[in-house]
């Protein structure tokens, strides 16, 4: 199916959020359903001078591996992946699952194996694209399968994507550019306060955030954007946080997650629903200590879709990720995970910087 606006989205995505410079070498992924949209980036990418090469997923084909590989053969780093990570400028990945539930009766152990056989893959990715080496970009495709995730028709997935990408606006750009100013202003602010306290429903928890960087999430990385985030001190971390929302892990859910930290560490858990799945996460090296502390604010994101692309974005709402974090924060912890989980403060949440109140109930007061 072609929509609309596929043509206004790749102007995005290839003159904004990778900016494509005469020269340089792009890859451009995808499932064989966003093909239409695959064509309209290639397209652009060509225009800005850049040299496009695609990568077509085959959908069916995780199930597949997941379901029949030896062991061997879950440990296997694929070189063309460590290849591209290495030696691209510019890295397009196009988010468009036919089956979302695809992997929900897999062994979680097999999935955590083959993860943990990418560790070259990821410390490569993670130490490109913060040096600015690798620019790279994930956006969605609006297929059936993501919209019935959504408990969406396909036509009004599109038009989440179009409002929560600016793609409706006449000018997408300048709008994404308003955006940064804005955030930038709060990132500003928050590079200066040495301790969080966040409290909410069934949370209340510290962290030091001394001399981290904040990040300023303005379309460059994902679309649909509108976070900042950092990586607290590691070992700082003190308290209960209760997740609003179920914790998606290999389109799996874990639903009522509460979390204690004692040093920077998991120490107590518990989930109303996926409580076996939780404690294998947590085996994973590195996912006991948080990686990410965001602030989302995109308001156009109104709802939980069971997509964190969408779903990290929801205004109003913070989260915290267990497993690795972005080295240009500051933040020291390695891990073969970055596990997003949500908690929603638009009804009565509040944080303090430095002991002085600046969100409230889902809004910055500064």
């Amino acid at each position: 199916m072609y929509f609309r606006f596929l043509s206004k989205q790749a102007k995005l995505c290839v003159n904004y959020s990778v900016e494509v410079q005469k020269g340089e070498s792009v890859l451009i992924q995808g499932s064989a359903e966003t093909i239409s949209l695959i064509n309209e980036i290639y397209r652009e990418v060509l225009r800005a001078g850049g040299h496009p090469i695609t990568k077509i997923m085959v959908p069916g084909q995780d199930y597949i591996f997941y379901k029949e590989a030896q062991d061997h053969q879950l440990d296997y780093s694929n070189p063309f992946e460590l290849y591209y990570i290495k030696n691209f400028d510019v890295a397009i990945r196009i988010r468009g699952l036919t089956n979302t539930r695809e992997l929900s009766n897999i062994d979680p152990e097999r999935i955590q194996r083959a993860q943990l056989a990418q560790v070259d893959f990821w410390k490569t990715f993670f130490t490109r694209q913060g040096t600015g080496e690798l620019k790279w970009v994930l956006l969605p495709y609006p297929t059936v399968g993501m919209a019935q995730e959504a408990s969406m028709s396909q036509e009004e997935f599109a038009e989440l994507i179009q409002t929560t990408c600016l793609l409706d606006k006449d000018d997408p750009i300048a709008e994404w550019n308003a955006i940064s100013k804005q955030q930038q202003k709060y990132c500003d602010y928050l590079e200066k306060v040495d301790e969080i306290h966040i409290i909410g429903e069934g949370t209340d928890i510290k962290m030091s955030i001394k001399g981290r960087k904040w990040e300023n999430c303005d379309g460059k990385k994902n679309l649909p954007d509108g976070e900042i985030f950092t990586g607290p001190i590691e070992d700082s971390i003190n308290g209960q946080i209760s997740f609003s929302f179920p914790g998606i892990y290999q389109s799996r859910e874990i639903e009522g997650i509460v979390l204690t930290f004692e040093k920077g560490k998991v120490v107590k858990y518990k989930a109303k629903k996926g409580q076996d799945l939780l404690e294998t996460i947590l085996k994973i090296p590195g996912a006991k200590c948080v990686g990410e502390l965001a602030f989302a604010t995109n308001y156009n994101m109104k709802r939980f879709v069971k997509n964190m692309l969408f779903d990290e974005k929801i205004g109003g709402t913070i989260h915290m990720a267990l497993g690795n974090g972005w080295p240009e924060t500051g933040s020291k912890n390695r891990s073969a995970i970055h596990w997003d989980c949500l908690c929603d403060m638009r009804k009565e949440g509040q944080i303090f910087a430095d002991g002085n109140l600046i969100y409230e109930k889902g809004k910055f007061l500064i």
